[in-house]
């Protein structure tokens, strides 16, 4: 996103950058970067200025208390886990009438290599309705691979990357013949799904 050209960027996350964030982040922080124990926020503005003007760091978790932060935003990408915090984003995000994606992933351990699948899933003011039948609000089970702090770095970048492409799509950067709402990626069959606008 810090390569194109937007007014704002805002990133708003209350999580320090720590050890476990930097295997899965981009750039490779520096050991005395690691021990400021700096907010994930501030660590990504620090880099992400060097080539955008107009991020704003707010290091604080989304709640139901702060969500005006969202106010004036013409889009957001959500990478939260389920829960309350989670539906109080969207509806909010629904009710200032704006397009939103949101991005997922499950991992499993089989047989000592790991299996995931990869999910995209966008939300637009004429179409809200598929949105709601493929994202949970339900939190994430105990025992899910990913809460124990697998490191998945490619999964992570990969899904990104599925994400801002897909937002291209919506600008009209990329021909979107499909105008899929929900996409999926398979990495044990490498199979990539969409479905279709509803």
């Amino acid at each position: 996103m810090a390569k194109t050209p937007v007014r704002e960027i805002r990133l708003i996350d209350g999580d320090e950058f720590l050890q476990h964030n930097a295997f899965r982040a981009p750039s490779a922080p520096t050991i005395e970067e690691l021990r400021q124990a700096m907010k994930k926020v501030d660590y990504f503005k620090a880099i992400y200025s060097r080539m955008h003007r107009g991020i704003v760091a707010h290091p604080v978790h989304l709640t139901s208390d702060n969500l005006h932060l969202l106010d004036g935003a013409t889009f957001v990408f959500l990478c939260i886990d389920a829960g309350d915090a989670k539906r109080h984003i969207v509806e909010k995000l629904e009710a200032i009438d704006i397009a939103f994606i949101d991005v997922g992933m499950g991992v499993e351990l089989n047989e000592e290599s790991l299996g995931g699948i990869l999910r995209v899933t966008t939300s637009t003011p004429g179409a809200r309705e598929q949105f709601r039948n493929k994202v949970s609000f339900h939190p994430v089970a105990e025992d899910d691979i990913y809460s124990t702090n697998i490191q998945v770095a490619d999964l992570n970048a990969l899904n990104a990357v599925f994400a801002v492409i897909k937002w291209k799509k919506l600008r009209r950067f990329y021909r979107d013949l499909e105008q899929e709402l929900h996409c999926t990626y398979t990495t044990d069959v490498n199979l990539l799904l969409s479905g279709k606008q509803s």
